[in-house]
């Protein structure tokens, strides 16, 4: 009997290049492509269609679990067990593999591990398939095994494999653009996908010889963590204080370069980790005068543009060799062959601590999502959705007072000690200093119109007392 294999989705990252659409808390590999679908989404149906799977299990950041879990509950029509183990901080890939496999031999030592990233994009399945089944092969035989993609262009933002067959020479690192064209001419240079077959024992033995205290401080931080399962689901969170004192390292670094049993399957699988917003434009089909368009736009002499617009119309005239990216609270305008510079600006904006590169105006929470409609010195207006049967916390604020107005579904509120429901077109008050709760009893989402007023109306003015997301 084969051994199973176990799909690892690693979901971080922050895509600064993708900004503004891609932000801190909602980072590339939630970012929905033309087809309605994440990128992490593709992620996990790309391991779920591969034979002998039975479980996937994601790593992923604590503030991102219930965005992941919405995100693989609309896809998971073939029931996987899915499992979660949690990070509080990034710490790299080195971690998230190690703690994926001290997990994973508990439950099946015998398992092979398929590690994947989540912001990638596979648009061959079937080479994709028998690119597992050749790696699954030599993984039994004991090597580290990675894919490695031929190139087809001298691409300067990848790391290179020179290998022979499927024996790895050395691993390289962003060539410039001469070099890398001299790889392309050679013929024995491929891409590092950045994505591994291995056992999980070989996997565990190689993590003790190179890099022992990665290993040993992520089973601590494993062992003395919390705990969740349900069915055909389980949940493992990283405990905060010894995790924080885990190295960070790439797993390429920290094993794949210093290791003896590593191996390379050279597969043509249609991949692209869509680094770029040129990357992602060249996914759609391009009109007669190069230009590419999604969402709403009006064009008048404009040739090989992309626009991107999530909601406005965007009109243009009289451009060429531009990327217009229109988000509800921020724009981008630049020129297609500076698409890597972006990440200046979120730099910039990180650095300033400005929201538009931490959130969108929707943001999603546990229970749902908000999103900022208006504000303006002393009051804010939101919309709130809240999914059937979710409940906010239990929580007080010290500074603002709010209005809540039912559009669609059942309120069910608790301010004080008074438990009472509001309807489709009914409203309450909640003052300032007020320990209160709503929660969705219906089957239907509860939308309300938020109106807060007050002297201060930060999103840290939240005290909790109860919250069923382990928020206290």
């Amino acid at each position: 009997m084969s051994a199973s294999l176990i799909p690892v989705i690693l979901c971080g990252g922050a895509g600064s290049r993708l900004w503004p659409v891609s932000r801190e808390m909602h980072p590339k590999p939630f970012i929905r492509l033309s087809d309605g679908q994440s990128l992490l989404q593709k992620a996990f149906l790309r391991g779920a269609l591969l034979p002998n799977v039975g479980e996937i299990l994601t790593v992923t950041n604590r503030e991102f679990f219930f965005k992941t879990e919405d995100d693989l509950r609309e896809v998971n029509h073939t029931g996987h067990f899915t499992s979660f183990i949690l990070e509080p901080i990034a710490r790299n890939t080195a971690a998230a593999v190690a703690a994926a496999a001290l997990y994973l031999i508990e439950k099946d030592p015998q398992a092979i591990l398929l590690i994947l990233a989540a912001d990638q994009l596979i648009t061959n399945q079937s080479a994709f398939a028998e690119a597992v089944k050749k790696a699954a092969a030599l993984a039994e035989k004991g090597l580290l095994v990675t894919f490695g993609i031929r190139p087809n262009t001298p691409e300067t933002g990848y790391g290179y494999i020179e290998s022979d067959g499927d024996n790895v020479l050395r691993f390289i690192e962003k060539p410039d653009l001469k070099t890398a064209q001299s790889y392309l001419e050679s013929g024995h240079f491929l891409w590092n996908s950045g994505m591994f077959c291995f056992k999980v024992r070989t996997v565990i033995e190689e993590m003790h010889t190179y890099c022992p205290d990665i290993l040993e401080a992520v089973r601590v931080s494993l062992a003395t963590g919390r705990q969740a399962s349900g069915i055909n689901f389980a949940q493992y969170e990283l405990d905060p204080e010894r995790f924080a004192a885990v190295q960070e390292k790439s797993f390429d670094y920290a094993i794949m370069e210093k290791s003896r049993r590593v191996a390379v399957v050279p597969c043509d699988i249609g991949w692209s980790d869509l680094g770029s917003w040129n990357a992602i434009s060249n996914l759609l089909e391009a009109d007669d005068d190069g230009n590419r368009v999604e969402g709403s736009a009006v064009l008048h002499n404009v040739s090989n543009c992309y626009i991107q617009s999530s909601g406005r119309l965007v009109g243009a005239v009289g451009i060429k060799d531009l990327l217009i990216i229109d988000t509800p609270d921020a724009v981008l305008i630049a020129d297609k062959n500076r698409a890597q510079d972006v990440r200046h600006l979120y730099a910039q904006l990180k650095k300033s601590d400005h929201d538009a590169y931490k959130i969108h105006r929707t943001v999603n929470r546990p229970w749902g999502t908000y999103t900022v409609l208006e504000e303006g010195p002393g009051f804010k207006i939101k919309r709130i959705v809240v999914k059937s049967g979710a409940s906010l916390s239990l929580q007080m604020h010290h500074h603002r007072s709010e209005h809540w107005v039912v559009v669609s579904g059942m309120a069910k509120v608790v301010v004080g000690e008074v438990e009472h429901f509001v309807a489709t077109n009914e409203s309450t008050y909640i003052p300032a200093g007020h320990l209160h709760r709503v929660m969705n009893p219906g089957l239907l989402d509860l939308v309300m119109i938020e109106v807060q007023s007050g002297e201060y109306l930060g999103e840290d003015d939240i005290v909790r007392f109860e919250d069923n997301y382990g928020r206290v």
